[in-house]
């Protein structure tokens, strides 16, 4: 059995992937800031424990010898990764997180000589949505010759989390990005919005600064990537007309945010799903592929984004544990496009032949 680390156990989703690790035999060592949270967790779950701050670089390093991996579940990643990835670094363990952040994802993959020589894996996004996107994304571009462009599509993400809430704000405020012919570009809030068909509905889709878009560009090397996320109408049309008024307030947004005055709200206000909503909810997904020879365009359907990274996160860890990958790497390249059919509740149509995708 793989002996690996969960830090940031007592967070929103941390407890969820516990669970799910002691349902598939494991016994991770939970690990996080807090003492008493991690005794309570420990206790409920017969698991041993030890807390220890990101912020104590020789404890951290002490706490992971000997690991095989860590699964990272303490947001907001862009504060939390960096000394996570250098202990792991440091300590020849292999690191996966479930972030979204963008920069995260940037930082990570540019460590990916670092890992290679050190013999581990660095995996940012081993969850929702991450993993449903790139595997989709993947599917799709192999199915083209030489494709040149790639659209993506989410929506449905459930009930999100405080720390989820504080992790995404920071990025809509600072507009969208796409990829034009290689290189990263920035993208005005609310410019390109777009009607997308999902496989239960039409919607509006946004361009969005999503971490979906560094990893389906690193895991599908496509040089045209644009990424969307689904908005109400009312929104979508407001972005639409009237874009640069909004950009015009992000100044002012951002301050706000940056000296924390949004924080106490958000810890009171959002307090995420339930057992049942997770149990009840789906997250939609739909892809494309452009080649000067024709195209790929395909569904996908998962259970609700909670749900599904307890799982996946898992299941990512086995695999890293067993395969041993080196380097820092997008889910997709490094799991395959058919992992996300692995995860319960997903089901992908090909939606250019109408048949399922599998």
């Amino acid at each position: 059995m793989a002996n690996w680390a969960l830090y940031g156990a007592t967070g929103y989703t941390g407890p969820l992937i516990a669970e799910q690790a002691v349902a598939r035999g494991h016994r991770p060592l939970l690990m996080g800031r807090s003492a008493d949270k991690l005794k309570a967790l420990g206790e409920q779950l017969g698991l041993e424990h030890r807390a220890v701050s990101l912020d104590d670089a020789a404890g951290l390093r002490a706490a992971l010898k000997g690991l095989d991996a860590v699964v990272h579940a303490a947001g907001p990643f862009i504060h939390t990764s960096a000394p996570m990835v250098q202990a792991c670094l440091d300590e020849g363990v292999s690191y996966l997180d479930i972030t979204g952040e963008p920069d995260v994802f940037k930082a990570v993959y540019a460590r990916d000589a670092e890992a290679k020589a050190r013999g581990v894996a660095l995996i940012p996004g081993v969850g929702f949505d991450v993993i449903p996107s790139n595997c989709l994304c993947a599917w799709v571009a192999a199915k083209v010759e030489q494709p040149h462009t790639l659209d993506f599509a989410l929506a449905g993400i459930g009930n999100p989390s405080a720390g989820t809430v504080k992790s995404g704000l920071p990025l809509v405020l600072g507009g969208g990005r796409v990829f034009r012919e290689g290189k990263e570009v920035s993208w005005p809030l609310g410019k390109g919005t777009r009607r997308i068909r999902l496989s239960t509905r039409e919607v509006w889709g946004a361009v969005a600064p999503v971490s979906d878009l560094y990893a389906a560009h690193k895991a599908t090397q496509v040089p045209n990537v644009t990424a969307y996320f689904a908005v109400p109408t009312k929104l979508a049309r407001l972005g639409r007309i009237g874009w640069p008024l909004g950009v015009a307030a992000l100044p002012v947004l951002r301050a706000a945010l940056g000296r924390g005055r949004l924080d106490a709200t958000i810890e009171k206000r959002v307090k995420g799903g339930t057992a049942e909503t997770r149990a009840a909810g789906h997250s939609h997904l739909w892809a494309r592929a452009e080649g000067p020879l024709g195209h790929a365009e395909a569904w996908l359907d998962v259970s609700e984004g909670y749900a599904f990274t307890a799982c996946s996160a898992v299941l990512a860890l086995e695999r890293v544990v067993k395969h041993r990958p080196k380097g820092a790497l997008a889910p997709a390249e490094t799991f395959g496009a058919d992992f996300v059919l692995e995860v319960p509740g997903s089901r992908r149509t090909d939606v250019t032949s109408g048949q399922p995708g599998r």
